[in-house]
């Protein structure tokens, strides 16, 4: 495949036969448009009309000869020279950034950085490692804890740089087949023995450990996963065994709220963080054969921004001392 020259070539040979050339505005068009999946939201973020927005994309195109985006009924996506373009967008970006935030003396930029993770601690932990290490005046972080699918569909579409999730045997080929199917890449972090979160009031606190059978009395808990609701895009390993009381919530508190309310459990990587969960919130080892490989979504074709490259090490770091204190 033929490669796409680099943005600053086009900009030089539009200026050098008397065009306008590209303009950062246009580049800040195209990375917006990408991570919001629609043009009319693109623009209203922008603060410009959707005529003025899709008028630059596609003067843009014009200029460099490409399709950036399919439009279709349900909004826009990148075209396989797009997502290429895209990543050449967002470095010339966040060059012209900290060239500014070095020389210039104008306001400055938001720094963009976005995550899509599982319900997890330590996706949060890292997250805030990374906002307390940046020492940017102004900046737009997202940390998005969503469904399982959403999370490979914002990588997918560039919505987030970083994805977090686990793959096992019950859910390994179909997730892995959407993952292929998105161009995206897994990389594995840690290999986690399945936990039960419970209250410390729990009368199973007591347990060193937990069987599938001592958890029949007790309301399991699991996370909303819409309409991608399959057993293979559940949070929570085990999630086709019947049981007779079975509560599903969309947000981490609550379920925390009904493990302590109800005397509830869920089943998890058995990593947690008191400062976050609370210290009514306690792991026990759930006695299966089972296990979760967590690891982290990046899209194939995209290099990643210096923000998802340091949070992917904070991930790293939170997990491993996660891990050692065990």
């Amino acid at each position: 495949m033929a490669r796409l020259r680099l943005p600053w070539h086009a900009w030089y040979d539009g200026k050098r036969k008397g065009g306008m050339g590209m303009t950062l505005n246009q580049l800040r068009y195209v990375v917006e448009a990408a991570s919001s999946g629609s043009i009319t939201e693109a623009a209203q973020r922008l603060f410009i009309t959707q005529p003025s927005l899709t008028a630059a994309i596609h003067a843009l195109e014009e200029e460099l000869g490409i399709t950036i985006f399919r439009r279709t009924n349900k909004g826009i996506t990148l075209t396989v020279k797009g997502e290429e373009f895209l990543a050449y967008a967002r470095q010339m970006l966040e060059q012209e950034a900290m060239i500014r935030e070095r020389y210039g003396k104008k306001r400055k930029k938001k720094q963009l950085f976005c995550v899509s993770s599982q319900h997890y601690s330590f996706a949060v932990e890292a997250f805030v490692d990374l906002l307390r290490e940046y020492r940017g005046r102004e900046y737009e972080f997202h940390m998005r804890e969503t469904e399982t699918y959403k999370i490979l569909e914002d990588v997918g579409a560039l919505r987030s740089e970083v994805g977090v999730l686990y793959l096992n045997p019950a859910n390994e080929t179909i997730v892995r087949r959407a993952i292929l199917d998105h161009s995206l890449r897994f990389t594995p972090l840690y290999r986690a023995q399945p936990h039960v979160f419970i209250s410390k009031r729990n009368p199973l606190a007591e347990k060193e450990a937990v069987r599938l059978e001592d958890l029949a009395d007790y309301p399991r808990l699991s996370y909303e996963q819409g309409a991608h609701n399959a057993f293979y895009y559940a949070e929570e390993i085990q999630s086709t065994l019947p049981v007779r009381k079975d509560i599903v919530v969309t947000d981490r508190a609550t379920l925390f709220n009904l493990l302590i309310g109800l005397d509830g459990y869920t089943i998890s990587s058995g990593i947690i963080n008191e400062e976050l969960n609370g210290e009514e919130i306690i792991a026990r080892p759930l006695l299966v054969d089972d296990f979760m490989e967590i690891g982290y979504l990046t899209h194939a074709h995209i290099k990643l921004s210096r923000y998802a490259g340091r949070y992917i090490e904070k991930l790293c770091e939170r997990i491993g001392n996660a891990v050692r204190t065990e």
